[in-house]
């Protein structure tokens, strides 16, 4: 198994989890289509959930590094 190691900072962290919540509510509420309100919730829930979690995989390609644990 791999081991996920934390690449978000605190701060970071807390505002992926607040636009996260953000951005589902929104597309819930003032979506047009069936789809948008899918679409926007699954991003919405994605970006909390790496919030949450602390780990974003796509940061993790481009090379950021884990912090430092102390």
């Amino acid at each position: 198994m791999m081991y996920l190691k934390t690449n978000l900072p605190g701060w970071e962290r807390a505002i992926r989890v607040a636009l996260g919540v953000v951005i589902a509510v929104m597309a819930w509420r003032t979506a047009a289509a069936p789809w948008m309100i899918w679409a926007g919730a699954a991003m919405g829930t994605m970006l909390a959930v790496t919030g949450f979690v602390g780990f974003c995989p796509m940061c993790a390609m481009v090379g950021r590094r884990a912090i430092a644990r102390e």
